[in-house]
């Protein structure tokens, strides 16, 4: 618990002051990239005071000049701070609806073209969070995706949704998997607890949405090369099965 206490004392010491600050800064000038920068040494920070050490792996797969998906298994609540500060350039996120409602952050995380999301959403709902999604990689940003659309309650890779992969051939945008272990006995799902450790993110050779007829096969192309990545205890238990 007294990691826990390290990460949440970085960001309540560091995060509103700099919401405060770095918010009307952004309204003014009219451009988000120095508050993000801040926002991302901030989370990183937090993270290193937990304890959390990390290993990345990969880097050399994202293509320059091109936006890109980054499709990631999801096993931690600190899955997204130990990843997203790691991503080249800026970065958006699907992310749950009520995560925009907190003061300061979520305007922040509006100004940063986080893309919010509704579970068991209607119909039009989710076609506005793909559609502000893909806004944000026309513009010029990454799309960080978790589609197995929430954590995994073992650590084992689960089944995917549909809706990133109708993203990623609607906008044509490159997928980069990645492969993210570590974090799950790091902070379990249910627990507020940290435990120090290394995170392993491993970053995967780009996929072509178009090099695939159906989106059935890019879906079954990217949950092969997570799975591949992913260390025995951590692949679904149909990986046989569904590589072959």
């Amino acid at each position: 618990m007294f990691a826990t206490l390290k990460l949440v004392f970085v960001y309540l010491a560091l995060g509103p002051i700099t919401g405060i600050i770095g918010i009307p800064y952004t309204l003014l000038v009219g451009d988000v990239s120095r508050l993000y920068r801040v926002a991302m040494w901030i989370t990183n920070a937090g993270v290193r005071a937990a304890g959390i050490k990390i290993d990345i792996s990969g880097v050399e797969n994202i293509p320059a000049g091109r936006s890109c998906i980054f499709m990631s298994n999801h096993v931690s609540n600190l899955d997204p701070p130990v990843t997203i500060p790691l991503l080249p350039g800026r970065s958006s996120v699907l992310l749950k609806q009520e995560l925009m409602n907190i003061p300061i952050l979520g305007k922040a995380m509006r100004l940063a073209k986080f893309v919010p999301v509704e579970r068991g959403s209607r119909r039009d709902a989710a076609q506005a969070s793909v559609a502000a999604a893909g806004d944000a990689l026309r513009s010029g940003l990454h799309i960080l995706v978790y589609p197995e659309g929430t954590r995994s309650p073992d650590g084992r890779l689960s089944t995917f949704k549909k809706g990133p992969f109708f993203l990623a051939q609607e906008t044509k945008a490159l997928i980069v998997p990645i492969a993210i272990s570590g974090t799950q006995t790091m902070m379990r799902k249910g627990s507020n607890a940290i435990t120090p450790g290394l995170a392993r993110v491993q970053l995967l050779p780009a996929i072509e949405p178009s090099d695939y007829e159906t989106r059935e096969e890019l879906m079954r192309a990217v949950r092969n090369a997570i799975a591949a990545a992913l260390p025995p205890e951590m692949q679904p238990a149909d990986y046989l099965t569904m590589a072959l």
